[in-house]
């Protein structure tokens, strides 16, 4: 099983700053957005109703992925809570979920379903982006639909919603949120003025044989 490395402290601070750049960067405002990461059989999930950037190391709620039990006391977990738990019970290779609303994103979801992969960071961070159409959040619908994708890509549009992303830890998630919403940006541009290049399957096998991008992906499997 894939497990974040440190302890549970660490990964609580770790969750902390991953949450203050979500908001830094615009990829959730207010209190939306959840993100958690996965320790041996649990997981640590930002509490339902604060902004991601007000979330002490402490408030991070810990639930037990087989039960799904609240394994502490205080605070509830986001209203996504089955959307994270089912992935982790799907995936083992799941250490972390980034759950954001990120404009571009969101934009490119109202007038397109597939995101094609158009340059080398995209290519060698994300690959191939899929899309699942609007569904009631919060609901096990919700975590339904989103768990079926999670073999398939670490990266997961939601029709006129946002962007769930995976990772074996919390930087390799949160970064591949980034790549995806300059994606979504890019391809928004480039289609107000014409049909986007994509990259072929030929020069997207290239990028990701490349020594240099194999090292920039094992960086990303480190902690910080």
């Amino acid at each position: 099983m894939s497990k974040i490395s440190g302890s549970v402290s660490s990964i609580r601070e770790e969750l902390c700053t991953y949450a203050r750049k979500t908001v830094a960067n615009r990829l959730v405002v207010g209190p939306g957005g959840n993100i958690s990461a996965r320790w041996e059989d649990k997981m640590y999930l930002s509490p339902s109703g604060f902004a991601l950037d007000e979330i002490s190391p402490e408030q991070w709620v810990e639930v037990d992925i087989p039960t799904g039990e609240i394994t502490d006391t205080g605070f509830r977990p986001s209203s996504e809570v089955l959307m994270h738990l089912y992935a982790y019970r799907a995936n083992p290779s799941i250490g972390a979920i980034v759950h954001t609303h990120p404009p571009y994103c969101i934009a490119f979801t109202l007038v397109e379903k597939e995101l094609p992969v158009m340059f080398p960071d995209q290519a060698a961070l994300v690959g191939k982006t899929v899309y699942v159409p609007y569904v009631l959040p919060t609901t096990d619908k919700l975590a339904d639909a989103f768990v079926e994708k999670v073999h398939e890509a670490s990266s997961v549009l939601l029709g006129n919603h946002g962007l769930v992303t995976t990772g074996r830890n919390l930087r390799e998630a949160y970064y591949r949120t980034e790549v995806v919403e300059e994606s979504a940006k890019i391809y928004l541009i480039a289609k107000a003025i014409q049909e986007p290049k994509a990259l072929t399957n030929e020069e997207f096998q290239e990028i990701a044989s490349l020594e240099s991008e194999a090292y920039r992906i094992q960086l990303l499997q480190k902690m910080k």
